[in-house]
């Protein structure tokens, strides 16, 4: 289904978080950081008078994903990706698959590009046919697991959209957040896969790891892409603690960690979508994979307002295209503080007029 339906692409979860509220709006994950990852970050405090090198976070990464230098471009953000590619991409049809992440549409639309919306369907799951995206689209953007929905595509899916003269743009922001049972690895990623045409992968070191304040992420891509990519990217334009931050989180110390956290993560979700299948009157959408959950209930926005009054910050749904004014996000936390949630949420809806 394709659309064009205006609305506030810039609004996200920060927005909804203020003092004395528990922040289930924004979704990174807030424990201590490891000393792997401290330590690297605040040994750069001593050097900030040289200009930053990204030759080595840049190497570390490719290592990780079995890739050479030149398929890594780091940036500062998985949000200064977006940007680069709007501006270096000159597409003709350029097509975002919704509901995801707004900031993609958000860049293109700002570089001037004329932007159509493939809208994933509720009864579906919200999960991906790689037949609704138009064959002569020739720039998509797909998110996986896609925000706000947490639904985790097929890989073979979106290999299918891969063809000469497209780009393929993968949003892997919360990879990292998914687990299956028996996978080493992370389940459906692209991040290794360089035998797609025109793929581009796009990571964020932000969530799992407690750095949105840092900006860190990178893009992976065949060479020739990521040097269009670079060449609109100003200079130095990732510091050298986010390049330390990069470096030390593509360490096999890391990556070990990150599943381990990810089979946690997994166990806290799945607590949180029996608890909300159990609220009256609230529909859980699709099977949610990743660091939050997407929920439909009448006159959630009310419902929103009532749960700022009671000590909880959610995420709003209607500046999502492809959800409303329906729907809510909800970060999954430890299970005892999504019990508390799970308990005053139940009474909002059940004091309902």
């Amino acid at each position: 289904m394709l659309g064009r339906v205006e609305m506030d692409l810039h609004h996200h979860g920060d927005a909804e978080v203020a003092p004395g509220l528990v922040d289930l709006a924004v979704n990174v994950r807030r424990q201590p950081m490891p000393s792997w990852l401290a330590d690297p970050i605040a040994a750069t405090l001593t050097e900030l008078a040289a200009y930053p090198d990204a030759r080595p976070a840049t190497a570390a990464v490719a290592g990780r994903h079995g890739r050479t230098p030149a398929e890594v471009l780091l940036t500062a953000g998985a949000a200064q990706a977006f940007v680069l590619i709007a501006r270096a991409i000159a597409a003709r049809r350029p097509v975002v698959v919704h509901p995801q992440f707004t900031e993609p549409e958000a860049a293109l639309r700002n570089a001037g590009h004329d932007v159509e919306r493939v809208l994933l369907r509720e009864e579906d799951g919200f999960r991906l046919d790689p037949a609704v995206v138009p064959a002569d689209a020739d720039l998509v953007f797909v998110g996986n697991p896609t925000n706000p929905t947490s639904v985790l595509h097929r890989a073979a899916d979106l290999a299918a959209l891969a063809r000469p003269g497209r780009v393929l743009v993968v949003d892997e922001a919360f990879s990292d957040t998914t687990w299956r049972a028996g996978v080493s690895a992370e389940p459906e990623s692209l991040a290794s896969r360089t035998d797609l045409p025109g793929l581009v992968v796009l990571r964020s070191l932000t969530k799992t790891w407690g750095l949105a304040g840092l900006r860190i992420g990178y893009v992976l891509a065949a060479p020739a892409l990521i040097g269009r990519l670079a060449a609109a990217q100003p200079l130095w334009a990732v510091s050298t603690p986010a390049l330390a931050a990069a470096e030390a989180c593509a360490s096999s110390v890391a990556v070990a960690a990150e599943r381990d956290i990810a089979a946690a993560l997994a166990v806290e979700r799945d607590h949180l979508v029996v608890g909300l299948r159990d609220v009256p009157d609230v529909t859980v959408a699709g099977h949610p994979a990743s660091a939050f959950v997407a929920l439909r209930l009448a006159g959630a926005g009310q419902v929103r307002l009532e749960l700022r009054k009671r000590g909880y910050a959610v995420r709003r749904g209607d500046t999502f295209p492809g959800l409303g004014a329906d729907w809510l996000r909800i970060a999954v936390r430890d299970t005892a503080t999504s019990d508390a949630f799970l308990t005053t949420l139940t009474d909002v809806v059940k004091e309902r007029p």
